[in-house]
């Protein structure tokens, strides 16, 4: 690290330094009176060669960076969905390397090649039909197929999931990642923004969690009874504006509390079971290597982005919409550090969207088991960590 430190240092110092001689030199210029249609053919020939040195040290310092941290830089792709992508992306590396080359290389050759020299008269060339059609459709014709490709990728990329994909909710806040996994009917509970309480922080929608909404609007500590309360003591003393603020918490409370007792009153007890049976995961997102999976995601509080860059999956989390990514891991997390060779290596999810002071720790682990592990993980979770025995746990 201190190395490319020193190495940038110099390399800025440098440029700094040739900076200041070309400014001694025209000042230097002007002291002897000597303008810029003054310049020599010696000049001319010194620029030439420096432009044609520099684009040599420019496209020699890319092909080592590419050598030393690999063409792209994007590392090994952990998903079926990623080799695909991966393809696409390199196709447009190809292109766009092959174009930078191209063009550079005539660009340094030529500028050393026809040097400005004396007695000699530039060609003066308008136009060619053949030429300006060649360079139009060329490049009309390379980004027709790129687009193409891209529009057939992005279908693939957001088509439905196959029947079998596990379910997972993805649920962003503040600056943490919750998981919540499809029980063994693989569907998940519903939800609804105004049953999340501290013992429901997902917001799941059961019989028992709306009852227990409809409570704790009504006699919380700051519920309604709490707040008419205190407006109607003629002992306590508010200023006006604790009043007023106080006075629309209230109004905006019992308008929650009518919606949540409609909610009550369409609910359906039979779709309980797909929320009791799911279970949440706060720490690390556990994943099985070749089984497809489609994530559902949504924000609590402002917009998020689940990324995670070894997968090539990428979807923003938007507070009051669901949103959906897919992908099928193929490699598992030991795999990964073999190709790797870093036994501490780990997938991650984080967020790729600044949310705030603290973005920068919103970061969950991401562990790929094989399939005996993961079953023997689910199945532990399936039998005493589910929703249900979080909102009602056992007594000791």
């Amino acid at each position: 690290m201190e190395s490319k430190l020193i190495i940038l240092l110099v390399i800025i110092l440098g440029v700094l330094a040739v900076s200041q001689l070309v400014r001694i030199y025209e000042l230097v210029s002007k002291l002897r009176d000597k303008q810029e249609h003054e310049t020599t053919f010696r000049d001319n020939q010194l620029n030439a060669k420096l432009m044609f040195a520099f684009g040599i040290i420019q496209a020699g310092g890319l092909i080592y960076l590419m050598i030393k941290y690999g063409w792209t830089g994007r590392g090994i792709a952990a998903s079926d969905e990623g080799l695909g992508t991966d393809w696409l992306l390199n196709l447009n590396f190809v292109i766009i390397l092959f174009v930078f080359f191209v063009t550079n290389a005539l660009l340094f050759f030529f500028s050393y090649k026809y040097v400005r020299k004396p007695g000699v008269k530039a060609f003066y060339y308008s136009h060619n039909n053949r030429l300006e059609i060649i360079w139009t459709a060329v490049p009309a014709f390379v980004l027709a197929i790129i687009i193409i490709l891209g529009l057939q990728s992005w279908n693939k990329l957001t088509s439905k999931s196959p029947k079998e994909a596990i379910v997972v909710e993805l649920y962003a806040k503040q600056f943490d990642w919750t998981a919540r996994y499809s029980g063994k009917d693989n569907k998940l509970g519903a939800f609804d923004y105004k049953l999340t309480l501290g013992n429901n922080e997902l917001g799941l929608v059961t019989a028992n969690t709306i009852d227990s909404a409809i409570t704790e609007m009504e006699s919380g500590a700051t519920g309604i009874n709490s707040i008419k309360s205190k407006l109607n003591d003629e002992q306590l003393i508010f200023s006006d504006s604790a009043v007023k603020a106080m006075t629309l918490d209230l109004s905006r409370k019992e308008r929650l509390l009518t919606l949540m007792k409609q909610m009550k009153s369409h609910h359906n007890d039979k779709n309980d079971k797909s929320a009791w049976n799911d279970y949440i995961q706060k720490d690390t997102l556990y994943l099985c290597v070749d089984r497809p999976y489609e994530f559902k995601l949504r924000s609590r509080d402002i917009i998020h982005s689940a990324y995670m860059p070894h997968f090539r999956s990428q979807m923003n989390c938007v507070p009051g919409i669901q949103t959906r990514m897919k992908f099928t891991p193929n490699l598992t997390t030991q795999q990964m550090r073999k190709k790797m060779n870093n036994d501490k290596f780990h997938f991650v999810l984080m967020c790729n969207k600044i949310c705030g002071g603290a973005h920068y720790k919103m970061k969950m682990m991401v562990v790929v088991l094989n399939e005996k592990e993961y079953k023997n993980w689910s199945e532990n979770k399936e039998k005493n960590q589910t929703f249900k025995d979080s909102y009602f746990p056992k007594k000791s």
